[in-house]
């Protein structure tokens, strides 16, 4: 799959969630300005668990895998 296909079906993914499992947008910023300063972000991976990190923190039962986490 190419790569900008494979970004657009995350974000349709993540538009596409349920209100009630998602963060706030602010929180959603907030989570994703933590891992742009994080050493284990690789372009638009988590090194630490091979997530993307925008799918990852829009969801509210997920957290960062660091130890300690950052969110």
């Amino acid at each position: 799959m190419e790569e900008g296909t494979a970004f657009q079906n995350m974000y349709t993914y993540i538009a596409n969630l349920d209100e009630d499992d998602k963060v706030s947008d602010m929180e959603y910023e907030r989570r994703l300005l933590s891992c742009r300063q994080c050493e284990h972000l690789l372009s638009g991976m988590c090194r630490k668990c091979g997530c993307f990190v925008e799918m990852r923190a829009a969801m509210k039962i997920r957290h960062c895998p660091d130890i300690p986490n950052r969110w």
